[in-house]
């Protein structure tokens, strides 16, 4: 497994963020019975910087607490099976891990968001990497039966970690 986590601004996290952006994504990959070992990215960054992305990519030009960009296009969401046919574009050609996308997490969110929903930073890390796994997994939440799907899996992966509200 590689977890690549970089940091375009200053965190001043009260606990070891990598060491939690790491535990949800195994737990996330477990949750899902991911059968690879995968490649993620993580990056840090402030509101301006997701505002950039977030304008760039998604065409909105407003800061958002996180970004998924997935590497996989699933027929299925959390269905692993189609990769075997795949090997070429999906697994890196010299550790033959999954490249499952990348996740960018605005600390400036995380921070507001927390003190918002009336909850830790902690749990708000883990929470917006719990969702963005699973969007690079292939779910998504724009139906709200989807939604609604999304936030049950959210909170079994949390409540896994005993990283509760």
């Amino acid at each position: 497994m590689t977890i690549n986590i970089d940091k375009e601004v200053e965190l001043a996290f009260t606990f070891d963020q990598d060491e939690y952006v790491e535990k949800v994504i195994l737990a996330a990959m477990n949750f899902v019975d991911c059968p690879y070992e995968a490649e993620i990215n993580v990056l840090f960054t402030d509101n301006a910087g997701i505002q950039e992305m977030n304008k760039e990519y998604r065409g909105i030009d407003r800061p958002t607490d996180v970004l998924s960009f997935p590497m996989v296009e699933y027929d299925i969401p959390g269905n692993f099976d189609f990769l075997e046919e795949e090997q070429g574009d999906c697994f890196h050609p010299e550790t033959g891990e999954l490249l499952l996308g990348d996740i960018v997490l605005s600390y400036d969110k995380i921070k507001e968001q927390a003190l918002e929903y009336g909850h830790s930073e902690l749990r708000e890390l883990c929470f917006l990497v719990a969702h963005s796994m699973l969007h690079l997994f292939g779910y998504d939440h724009m139906e709200e039966e989807e939604r609604a799907e999304m936030e049950q899996m959210q909170r079994d992966i949390l409540n896994g970690l005993n990283i509760l509200r």
